[in-house]
């Protein structure tokens, strides 16, 4: 058992922390922008929770954090009242947010500075996976670092990897929304082009999703798009934040990905259709939009 504090309570952060306390069985010490949140998550899980982050992080040997960008994540860091401040050395920064690379680097200097150190480990999964446990988890840092690491990061996961030096795993989430973006769209035309030639799409996807077309996403998602219904995932307004993360990346490294900025032009009209909080499957509404 090791002494945790989380930082960050959303729809991904609140289930982590409560497999970290109940699978894991740590000491968990929470810190939430809005308290009330905390609160909350102590009723259901047991622990503690602290009024700032720095309080959340001074005893703890494992800080993980969980926040919206990379603004976020540099408030409850290196900001006043961040972990860094208080953070013991030899103790262990674990970021999940999906953030940039640079910021990740940041960290991982700041972290050392302190007697520190630090992984970045963004997550994909989603929300049923941070409620199941069985998260992807892409790591970039020191592999003695990741050693000591990774036995706490299980509670909350199926696949934990190594991907190389800090700002790795940052880089790796990129590659994954790289590859759902295309995906999605591609089952999006798919089901779309089904309806119009009159196919039955329930016994469609049961064929052709044993052959190469399969995937995750037509397997858990198929279904749920043919009705209309787009609220079961990753929201739209994240996947933006995501593939703006990408793009930016892009420009910086000489990547040509026309694709996936096509499909995030897509989800925009999306959220102009009013679909902000729409999870990512929705692209189909916008092909059968009037």
């Amino acid at each position: 058992m090791a002494n945790v504090a989380f930082i960050g309570l959303g729809v991904m952060g609140f289930p982590m922390a409560g497999h970290l306390r109940n699978k894991g069985g740590h000491a968990v010490t929470v810190y939430n922008r809005t308290a009330a949140k905390a609160e909350s998550w102590t009723k259901i899980y047991g622990g503690a929770s602290a009024p700032t982050p720095a309080q959340a992080a001074r005893d703890a040997d494992f800080v993980f954090t969980c926040v919206g960008n990379d603004d976020d994540l540099r408030q409850v860091t290196t900001g006043a009242d961040g972990v860094l401040s208080t953070m013991k050395p030899g103790a262990i920064l674990i970021d999940n947010t999906t953030a940039s690379a640079e910021v990740a680097r940041e960290l991982d200097a700041a972290a050392r500075a302190r007697g520190c150190r630090f992984i970045d480990a963004p997550v994909s999964g989603g929300q049923s996976g941070a409620e199941n446990g069985v998260l992807t988890v892409m790591c970039g840092g020191e592999p003695q670092v990741f050693e000591k690491a990774r036995p706490v990061i299980d509670a909350y996961a199926r696949m934990v990897g190594l991907m190389g030096p800090a700002g790795s795993g940052q880089l790796s989430k990129m590659v994954n929304q790289i590859c759902i973006a295309g995906l999605v769209q591609g089952l999006s035309e798919g089901i779309h082009f089904a309806k119009r030639a009159g196919l039955d799409v329930e016994r469609l996807i049961e064929v052709i999703s044993k052959g190469a077309a399969g995937s995750w996403q037509m397997e858990n998602r198929h279904k749920t798009m043919n009705e209309g219904k787009f609220d079961f995932g990753f929201a739209i307004d994240w996947m933006r934040k995501d593939l703006g993360i990408v793009l930016s990346e892009a420009r910086r490294n000489g990547a040509t990905l026309p694709v996936t900025a096509l499909v995030d032009q897509f989800y925009g009209d999306v959220q102009a259709m009013g679909g902000n909080r729409w999870d990512t499957s929705s692209l189909l509404a916008r092909l059968e939009k009037p």
